[in-house]
């Protein structure tokens, strides 16, 4: 959650900083604000968006060639002008930008008030950056020496960037749970959250590892120690992305722009993994420890949001094609209930950003009882495929909405691929199964480019369901998920209360509900349970509930019994998530515009969850 920059280097750093906001605005924030050295410190910081910060910034005080910026996501006090990043130490000297949490900040809190320590915000952000002035004044010692020690005294998570008025030449950063790049220049260096700020100035980054610090100098030199402080050396990466791919290329929004990406993402998934024709599938990934996970007892699953739903699919897919057993688990869940685990077990982890919180700490949980991890995320050079022993990534390209959309497609296009390569290893599927299955994943890109084309219809049916005040979505089977799924995506960006539920359970509760007002979305492309479906959809129609329901194309059954008829190409049933998703992502978009909602970045949600 939130966002950093920094520069130090030649150029005026003020510009540099608020476009660099302006690329992290989707991770989501409440708050906006700079730091700049200039003969002395200057500092703005504003509630809202950077726009509202740019309008109180005072032009004629802004060059500088050193500076941080930030947006906040508020964990510790509201929202509000004086808790917005950056935070100043009691004497002037520091400020800082933070992402995560200090779990203990209220006992260093209390024992720095005793030493005479005023607070004028109520975050753990400005406990942190007057820990370190405390440190660097009684050690006497350097800033970067006082901010190893400080981190060594705190609990919690942390991404942060230390600027000292009395060092013009410095920048002081580091991390523990929450993601920090470094773009090296000529004689200059960035820093962010994550590249989107950096690539329109280098391709030449470091990702610093939890419990390092860098500091980065002026004179072009840059050191990485250990919190213990022990030197390190990080290999130079090049960043693979292009500014082209974070723009929004004529589409109204990231979002709409991210649902119609889905075919091409899905293709570049499975570029070079798969060949109908022949028969093959290879992840190297799954390769490398393919003995080992073929002797799995049993996979678990772990995720959070959207990318929990999508290893909910993967449950479906890898028991129903590789005959392993599959338990699904929320990371949030997982980490803190004692979970048993022995060696010889296969964790799937999930995230789309690689830096989920939550995600991270189940995986540290199962390494350490020896499980096998396997990595499925999108942001190459992020924590998670670091910390796994071996994975897969989509290649969704840059996604800037915060409600996730193509990253859902490509995780469920790589939990395909891997159960596919398992049964193909595991003898569970003939081969003339697994090429037709393949020859139908091949055509799924163009089956989602026709189901696009439904845009005009799924728009007339959000006009008249805008104002509703909750939605029901049923789906059985694979569709299961994807109703939970499109659920979440009207919740998140129209702020209407919607729940997905197994179509079967709706007589155990929320049939209870339905009544002439409540529009009831089905997910009605099963060939395997289609009559139980349609003896669904007669239930909310004997109770008037408004049906919308997504069919292959040429049903008439539900025809004649529904409001509203989305019809999509057929495909084989294990593959219909793939086609099913895309209505529902544009039927939640069109509510969100009408209703006047921000669809890029909903209120209160942050695209990268780095905090617990």
């Amino acid at each position: 959650m939130c966002g950093i920059v920094g520069y130090i280097g030649h150029r005026n750093a003020f510009p540099i900083l608020i476009k660099g906001l302006k690329r992290l605005e989707y991770r989501g924030y409440d708050s906006a604000g700079v730091a700049l050295l200039n003969g002395g410190m200057t500092v703005f910081k504003k509630a809202g968006k950077v726009s509202e910060l740019e309008k109180i910034v005072d032009n004629s005080v802004t060059h500088a060639t050193i500076g941080i910026g930030h947006t906040r996501w508020a964990t510790h006090g509201e929202p509000n002008d004086r808790n917005a990043h950056p935070h100043v130490s009691n004497s002037g000297n520091l400020s800082i930008i933070h992402n995560g949490i200090i779990e203990n900040y209220a006992s260093i809190k209390a024992a720095l008030q005793k030493r005479g320590y005023v607070f004028h915000s109520d975050t753990d952000t400005e406990v942190l950056v007057n820990l370190i002035e405390e440190v660097q004044k009684t050690e006497n010692t350097t800033l970067d020496n006082a901010v190893r020690i400080a981190l060594n005294e705190v609990v919690g998570a942390y991404a942060i960037v230390v600027l000292n008025k009395l060092n013009p030449d410095q920048l002081v950063a580091a991390r523990k749970g929450s993601p920090l790049v470094i773009g090296i220049g000529e004689n200059e260096y960035f820093i962010a959250s994550d590249a989107t700020p950096i690539i329109e100035y280098t391709k030449q980054v470091v990702y610093l590892d939890d419990q390092e610090v860098a500091v980065l100098n002026r004179d072009g030199n840059y050191t990485v120690r250990t919190l213990g402080n022990i030197e390190k050396s990080h290999e130079i990466q090049k960043l693979e992305i292009s500014i082209e791919r974070i723009e929004k290329g004529g589409f109204e929004h990231f979002m709409l722009k991210e649902i119609y990406e889905q075919p091409k993402a899905i293709e570049d998934s499975l570029r070079g993994r798969m060949n109908a024709a022949q028969g093959w599938i290879k992840l190297g990934g799954l390769d490398e420890y393919i003995t080992h996970i073929d002797n799995a007892d049993r996979f678990i699953i772990t995720a959070c949001g959207t990318s929990w739903h999508s290893g909910l699919i993967g449950e479906y897919l890898i028991e129903d094609l590789a005959r392993v057993p599959v338990e699904v688990e929320y990371a949030s869940e997982f980490r803190y209930r004692n979970p048993i685990l022995k060696e010889g077990d296969v964790v799937i982890a999930i995230s789309q950003s690689g830096e989920t919180a939550d995600t991270l700490a189940a995986i540290e949980l199962a390494k350490e009882r020896q499980a096998l991890i396997y990595g499925i995320c999108n942001v190459i050079g992020s924590s998670i495929p670091r910390t796994a022993h071996t994975g897969s990534y989509t290649h969704a390209g840059p996604e800037i909405g915060v409600a996730s959309t193509k990253a859902f497609s490509t995780q469920i296009s790589i939990i395909t691929l891997i159960a596919l390569q398992l049964a193909k290893v595991k003898g569970t599927m003939s081969a003339s199964n697994l090429r037709e299955i393949l020859y139908e994943l091949e055509d799924i890109p163009r089956k989602i480019e026709e189901t696009l084309a439904l845009d005009p219809l799924i728009k007339e049916i959000a006009a008249i369901y805008k104002n509703a005040t909750n939605f029901l979505y049923l789906g059985r089977g694979y569709n299961f998920p994807v109703a939970l799924e499109g659920a979440l995506k009207l919740k998140e960006i129209s702020y209407i209360h919607a729940e997905g539920y197994p179509a079967a359970e709706m007589k155990h509760g929320p049939i209870a509900l339905i009544d002439e007002n409540m529009p009831v979305v089905f997910l009605a492309t099963n060939k395997s349970a289609y009559e139980k479906i349609v003896s669904n959809v007669q239930e909310v129609k004997a109770r008037k509930g408004k049906i919308i329901a997504v069919v292959n194309k040429g049903d008439t059954q539900i025809r004649e019994l529904a409001d509203h008829i989305i019809e999509v190409p057929e495909t084989h049933e294990i593959l219909s998530p793939l086609i099913t998703i895309v209505p529902l992502q544009l039927l939640a978009y069109h509510i969100a515009i009408m209703r006047g909602c921000n669809v890029d970045q909903p209120r209160n949600l942050a695209k990268s969850v780095t905090v617990e």
